[in-house]
């Protein structure tokens, strides 16, 4: 279980690691901005093909073998994309690669502890499942920080995974037992509904990524992408239904108690992102922080999940503790922090998010464990690896859906409050020239005092922007406390 959850770490940092220092890693590759973006895409599309098949590959090649393959998944493509650093299309199809060697890896901590972990131990199993959506992710930008800015060396994004992948496979070699697999689960393996993954789910997850960036429905990829996912999906559904050894046993939501965890846990992680994506592109725009001096807010969500993961196991395993009551408290204390982060304002730095962000972190241990919980008490232990799938998928869908909503507030609503900052510029220009704030006439060489203005129009932006992002995506909490 040890050596699962290193290599479940390794690949977390894989993806959220370069997505922080993604600028830094394009220009030392050679990588424009546009094709940089798509670095991002594969890893996540590869991802979830990954976590869709992992369950059931694992049955069939048996567990040990097949997690010593994803451990290999999740640092040799890693390790070959610093030697070929400038070979562009290389370094795209490695990180489809490592996307998948990530998909393969962290489904199989719920599924081993499924099947393996005694019950009266499986919850803090759980807890250590937990970290991968509440811990990991957000100590991507403290290393960003670090090899970046510190020992200043953009291989090193690539080359981190290679200690935790080392001692993961020494740790899988020697505490998972050997198993000859299921030869007879490989030979009806779902082919049919791996070509239907690979087309619906991987081109709704390209949509989400590349969609704002292309311009949506004025794109023609976005158009066929967005006609392949509509059909493929609803195709999966039925070919699922009567396969004989499903990926994905969809028939299982039928159990609210697993429907309620699976489409809670995507919306959860979108709203994570209150946490992490937003505080930290405010902190960026309008003060002009690099990792390294962002990073210690979202280490002060990260480094708390030690104890209170832990510590929320121990109080849902009193029988008397109703993890509904326990799931609810954590989505206030969630909505709480978002209505005191949203009274951000230009002056803000670092030490103003850090309380918000301890409040947060508090509700995300109480919001992910209970969800856990329910989620597999729902399941039944031959049911393992279709659960697994069920609640892993959405997870990988969720960032691509993260990055969209992000991206979506900053285009419509960002655009709204910079059009009418400008306009009010241009309806008081005589007052504030008159004022020195603005250069009197049209100078024809860019003046202090509109790179000035510019800047201030830009942290205003950033400003309100940042509280549309609170507000908007606060209200998912609220749905979910209804719900």
């Amino acid at each position: 279980m040890i050596g699962i959850v290193l290599a479940a770490i390794a690949a977390q940092l894989n993806d959220a690691v370069l997505n922080a220092a993604l600028s830094d890693v394009a220009g030392n590759i050679g990588l424009s901005n546009d094709t940089a973006t798509w670095l991002q895409t594969l890893f996540i599309t590869g991802q979830v093909l990954g976590m869709c098949t992992s369950p059931s590959l694992g049955i069939g090649f048996g567990f040990r073998r097949f997690a010593l393959f994803a451990v290999f998944m999740n640092c040799f493509p890693a390790l070959l994309m610093t030697l070929g650093g400038q070979h562009g299309t290389a370094v795209l199809i490695l990180r489809f690669l490592e996307g998948l060697g990530s998909g393969f890896t962290i489904p199989l901590i719920l599924t081993i502890a499924l099947r393996a972990v005694p019950p009266p131990i499986r919850l803090y199993a759980l807890s250590v499942y937990a970290m991968t959506a509440t811990l990991t992710p957000f100590l991507a930008t403290s290393f960003a920080g670090l090899w970046i800015d510190v020992v200043q060396d953009w291989r090193f994004v690539f080359l981190q995974p290679l200690p935790w992948c080392a001692m993961a496979a020494a740790c899988v070699w020697w505490g998972l037992p050997v198993d000859k697999g299921d030869s007879e689960r490989l030979k009806q393996f779902d082919w049919l509904g791996l070509i239907f993954v690979a087309t619906g789910w991987g081109s709704l997850t390209i949509v989400f990524e590349q969609g704002d960036r292309l311009d949506w429905f004025n794109s023609a990829l976005i158009v066929i992408l967005t006609a392949i996912a509509l059909v493929s999906l609803p195709a999966l559904f039925i070919s699922e239904r009567y396969a004989r050894v499903p990926l994905m046993k969809f028939s299982l939501l039928a159990n609210r108690n697993l429907l309620y965890p699976v489409i809670t846990l995507l919306l959860f992680l979108v709203l994570s992102l209150t946490a992490s994506q937003v505080p930290l592109n405010f902190l960026m725009v309008a003060q002009g922080y690099k990792p390294l001096q962002a990073h210690l807010v979202t280490l002060a969500v990260a480094l708390p999940q030690l104890i209170l993961l832990p510590l929320t196991a121990w109080v849902l395993d009193h029988e008397h503790v109703d993890a509904r009551w326990i799931n609810a408290l954590g989505f206030l204390l969630i909505l709480f922090a978002c209505y005191g982060a949203a009274h951000v304002t230009p002056s803000w730095n670092r030490d103003q998010f850090f309380v918000w962000q301890l409040i947060q972190s508090v509700g995300f241990a109480f919001v992910v464990m209970p969800l856990l919980l329910i989620a597999t008490n729902a399941i039944k232990p031959d049911e393992g690896p279709y659960g697994s799938a069920l609640v892993n998928t959405p997870r990988a869908v969720a960032e691509g859906v993260g990055v969209w909503a992000i991206e979506l507030i900053a285009r419509l609503r960002g655009g709204l409050h910079r059009d009418r900052i400008i306009d009010l510029i241009g309806q008081n220009r005589l007052q504030l020239e008159q004022l020195g704030i603005l250069p009197p006439g049209s100078p024809r060489t860019p003046d202090p005092a509109l790179i000035a203005a510019n800047t201030e129009v830009l942290r205003a932006t950033a400003v309100l922007t940042t509280i549309d992002d609170y507000v908007i995506l606060g209200s998912i909490a609220v749905v979910l406390l209804i719900a």
